[in-house]
């Protein structure tokens, strides 16, 4: 039987643990696990800490590190006594960790030793923020391990409420500043549950997770797991071969893995040599994954795959579950490979005209999402917010989309990156799909450029297999089979590699600095 069960806080869900199963692996790492009691009483410890340095329910909690078991303790800790963990991608400049810091204004930054210097800058325009470093004692900051001694291992005296907001996650900002966005305690406790169900997560059930934990799809990762009492195998950072050794060595049984993760894995020239036997299910998300590179990974693995569709301002998600993986079957249901699935439980989706009016079947639009599990809003940014939500709770989520006769949501693309070239409206993913069912190309982005006679033309950044051969020319022709022909790239560049940002998503706003960085404005 599952483990989960309906909760009204996150902090519940560390609870339950601690009762039903205190003496089961919580957490994986470095080849040491964390039974739930341990996990739970250093995570006591930390929230009574936090209290006794004059935290109460709501005050912010940052963290700026890599993965580690200390993470998902100050997680843990503020998710039972309130707090609000701001979560700091390690990968922004100085600048951009300053202006999260400033807004959040966190009482409390736990960091990793990686990030002493940087901290030290940030913490002189930041004086009333505490800093605590993750390892051994600094002179400068205080220790996490020193922290904890002497902080009882019981529950703090404050507890949070279901309508508590408990994470405040920063958007990647490319499309002005971040945002915080703020995901309440209940909205997470219930879509723990609900990512739990729908992965059919077991307590006997090993996750894999090596998606960087100030990012959504990790933590959503963990909930789901520790939502039906099972183990999690945690990596510090994302590394092929330790992924497909462990993966044998630990006995995955689910494992959430980027687009592009599955493909290096596909790839590795040792893959044949791994017992992946234990796997049944494998959630990608964090990204479209390409028609020709799933039915590649179905047919290495079979039908285990399963697809996750949302933003960090979704906790309501779809999901293509893996029995929707048809890959030879009737024409409607293999079509459904390149949708995002149907709406999760506890989430309403509809399509909407410019205008606000519901679209037709098969009609594209923009896509809105309605469910609890959404975000709250916007942390001191209240434009941003009413932009986001409109006055019947619906989340406007920037993609266009449409819907078949049975609910699958298929995604065009984003709003944003929609081209207009001669008054047609071309949807990068279409093309970006054409390319893929070329034999020697291994990755693609396209973008909109600027043309003086039809406005935007398409053009297409590709990266070929290692000793594969293809022209501009030859690619172009090979779309014409496939698209429409004005939908075909005009330019075709070839490039070593993509840049990605933090999450593995492909880095557009980075592709068109070339092309539209000396004009005011980007028309996509």
């Amino acid at each position: 039987m599952p483990f989960f069960s309906h909760m009204d806080t996150v902090g519940e869900l560390i609870e339950r643990n601690y009762r039903l199963r205190p003496d089961a692996g919580a957490v994986t790492f470095e080849g040491k696990t964390q039974t739930f009691r341990a996990f739970t009483e250093r995570a006591f410890q930390l929230a009574n800490a936090f209290y006794a340095m004059g935290l109460r329910r709501q005050d912010r909690v940052a963290v700026l590190a890599q993965n580690s078991p200390q993470y998902l303790e100050v997680y843990a800790a503020c998710e039972m006594a309130g707090f609000i963990t701001v979560t700091i991608n390690y990968r922004l400049a100085p600048g951009e960790m300053a202006f999260i810091l400033k807004d959040a204004a966190p009482a409390v930054l736990v960091f990793d030793p990686d990030y002493v210097e940087v901290v030290a800058k940030l913490s002189a325009d930041l004086p009333g923020m505490r800093c605590v470093m993750i390892g051994a004692a600094n002179g400068a900051f205080s220790s996490y391990e020193g922290l904890l001694q002497g902080c009882r291992a019981t529950p703090p005296p404050i507890a949070s409420h279901p309508d508590d907001i408990a994470y405040l996650i920063y958007t990647s900002g490319t499309t002005g500043r971040p945002k915080g966005t703020m995901l309440g305690q209940a909205a997470m406790a219930q879509s723990a549950v609900a990512h739990a169900w729908e992965k059919g997560h077991l307590e006997s059930d090993r996750v894999l997770a090596v998606m960087p934990l100030y990012h959504v799809g990790a933590k959503y990762t963990q909930n789901s797991t520790h939502a039906a009492g099972a183990e999690l195998v945690l990596h510090r950072s994302y590394n092929i071969e330790k992924v497909a050794a462990d993966l044998q060595n630990h006995r995955i049984s689910s494992a959430h893995l980027a687009p592009i993760m599955v493909q290096d894995l596909l790839n590795l020239p040792n893959l044949k040599d791994y017992d992946h036997s234990a796997l049944r299910l494998i959630n990608y998300a964090s990204g479209p994954m390409s028609v020709a590179l799933l039915e590649k990974a179905i047919a290495t693995y079979g039908p285990l795959f399963m697809q996750h569709y949302g933003m960090t301002e979704s906790g309501g998600t779809t999901a293509l579950l893996a029995h929707d993986h048809v890959v030879d079957g009737p024409p409607q249901a293999v079509r459904r490979l390149a949708s995002a699935g149907r709406a999760s439980p506890g989430t309403r989706i509809k399509v909407v005209r410019g205008d606000g009016t519901e679209c037709d079947v098969e009609e594209a639009g923009e896509v809105l999402m309605l469910s609890r599990m959404n975000m709250a809003g916007y942390w001191n940014n209240h434009a941003a917010t009413l932009a986001a939500i409109d006055e019947g709770g619906w989340l406007h989520t920037g993609d266009i989309g449409y819907m078949d006769n049975a609910g699958y949501l298929f995604i065009s693309d984003r709003k944003k990156d929609m081209i207009i070239s001669g008054g047609e409206n071309i949807y990068p993913r279409e093309v970006e799909e054409a390319l893929y069912r070329h034999d020697a190309v291994a990755e693609v982005a396209v973008i909109g450029v600027p043309d003086p006679r039809w406005g935007e033309a398409v053009k297409a950044f590709v990266v070929l297999k290692a000793g594969a051969a293809a022209s501009e020319n030859d690619l172009i022709e090979h779309c014409r089979a496939h698209i429409a022909s004005y939908k075909k790239p005009k330019q075709v560049a070839f490039v070593a590699k993509l840049p990605r940002l933090a999450n593995h998503k492909i880095d557009k706003k980075e592709l068109r600095k070339s092309d539209w960085g000396a004009l005011q404005r980007a028309v996509n």
